[in-house]
């Protein structure tokens, strides 16, 4: 049994009812919901006061969860996901129609990320369904570098808190990459 096993049962119950987590991920720490859950995605929206036009990056825990959360994953997706050193994040054309629709950018786009991180990977297996990750802070503040940078008022906001890797110190996470797919498989690099 992993020592993360109970911090993600609760976690999930939270998700399973619509609530809204702080949990760790591959990169940073993270605000999450229930991907599929339109009510639960605008209550992340409101806690970040970020504008709805900004979408937000779904993680998932396998290459099969990717094929299920977007509408095509093409070939280059693959082979930049097998090839990236750090955690990467991949700007589709369409998400799947499970996907809330808030998680979309304005073009229909939507970015996912496989984590490989053993905390959120076994949260993303257990939960079944693609999770919200979006940096722990109010939009336009720092995105906090471990638990303990993270305010209050985004603390006290969420259903659950996760109990699970507080006790990191800063400076060791780093926001991912993000690449942008196109047609005829070219790629843009949004961030490094």
């Amino acid at each position: 049994m992993s020592q993360y096993t109970d911090d993600i049962r609760a976690a999930v119950d939270v998700l399973r009812r619509g609530g809204i987590i702080l949990y760790p991920t591959d990169t940073i720490w993270g605000i999450g919901c229930d991907a599929t859950d339109s009510k639960a995605v605008k209550k992340v929206f409101e806690i970040k006061r970020r504008s709805d036009a900004k979408a937000l990056i779904t993680l998932v825990g396998s290459e099969g969860a990717l094929e299920r959360a977007v509408d095509e994953v093409p070939e280059v997706a693959w082979q930049l996901i097998e090839c990236s050193d750090r955690p990467l994040t991949i700007v589709y054309d369409r998400a799947a129609r499970d996907i809330a629709p808030e998680l979309s950018a304005e073009d229909g786009s939507i970015g996912v990320r496989i984590t490989r991180e053993e905390f959120s990977a076994g949260l993303c297996r257990a939960f079944g369904k693609p999770i919200v990750s979006t940096s722990a802070n109010i939009s336009g503040e720092p995105s906090p570098g471990c638990f303990a940078e993270i305010s209050p008022e985004i603390v006290n906001a969420v259903d659950y808190v996760c109990l699970s890797r507080r006790d990191e110190t800063p400076g060791t996470a780093k926001p991912s990459s993000i690449m942008r797919l196109g047609a005829g498989g070219l790629f843009k690099i949004i961030r490094k």
